[in-house]
């Protein structure tokens, strides 16, 4: 029997990961995942952890009314509101360049001081999504700030099967998935088309090409010296398109995700 075994929100795009019971869709994924996102002040170019490593140790937890609470090692803690759309701030996110609500000069001082350069914090509301990118999914498939698609899963034993190639554990927050699933084969995921979790249906669009970003130990922020795990994904995981691991999603409709609900793979 296939189950969701764990759920993750990242609410700041390249932030801490937020371990959940429960969450509720909305059209871009689940509730509150990467709608927050940092921005060179200058550029407006969009900032990760493939260069600003310790933004693995900046915390910004969701709260219900949209806004966040940002906090890290050495920094006070700060509230954001959700801003309005009376200051929007052009960015650039990969080949998207939009205008998006910044979150104030409160929280640029707050994440410019995190990060060591003058940094904006925008937001992402529902009627600014980006489409996702062409030439997979649906015309009218849409997302936040994620890479390129709403949701990532991984299969818990291809994990497994990782690690076992690696000869140690590895965190399943170096993948940064939304869903992890229990109970199939090591990437048995890769040939799933369609799946229902609950009363959601979801589709499964494309692999996903992982990076060096993996290599970046979640609870320290230090990149791993050996390359891992992404030096051995690259063995046995490596196509034309990059090295995969996990799938992206998009869900066809709005409902409730829990930890232990069972997993249907329509086809």
């Amino acid at each position: 029997m296939l189950r969701l075994s764990a759920l993750y929100r990242f609410p700041l795009k390249s932030g801490k990961g937020e371990p959940l019971q429960q969450i509720g869709l909305d059209k871009l994924g689940l509730q509150g995942d990467r709608r927050w996102m940092l921005v060179d002040e200058a550029s407006g170019r969009f900032l990760t952890q493939r260069a600003v490593a310790k933004m693995s140790q900046l915390s910004a937890l969701w709260n219900s009314m949209g806004g966040l609470t940002l906090s890290s090692p050495g920094h006070a803690p700060l509230e954001v509101a959700l801003p309005g759309d009376e200051d929007l701030r052009g960015v650039t996110i990969w080949r998207d360049t939009l205008r998006v609500p910044d979150a104030g000069d409160a929280a640029a001082a707050w994440v410019s001081a995190f990060i060591g350069k003058p940094t904006r914090l925008v937001h992402m509301p529902l009627e600014r999504a980006r489409s996702t990118d062409s030439g997979y999914g649906q015309d009218h498939d849409q997302v936040g700030f994620a890479d390129g698609y709403p949701l990532l899963l991984i299969g818990q034993a291809s994990l497994d099967d990782l690690c076992a190639h690696i000869g140690r554990p590895m965190e399943m927050l170096r993948f940064r998935p939304n869903l992890v699933i229990e109970g199939a084969e090591a990437f048995a995921e890769d040939g799933w088309k369609r799946l229902r979790i609950g009363d959601v249906e979801f589709r499964v669009v494309k692999p996903c090409s992982r990076c060096i970003l993996t290599t970046i130990d979640p609870q320290t922020g230090e990149r791993s010296p050996d390359r891992e795990p992404f030096a051995t994904l690259e063995t046995y995981r490596k196509t034309e398109k990059g090295a995969m691991f996990g799938q992206n999603l998009v869900n066809d409709g709005i409902g409730r995700l829990e930890v232990g609900m069972p997993v249907t793979v329509l086809e």
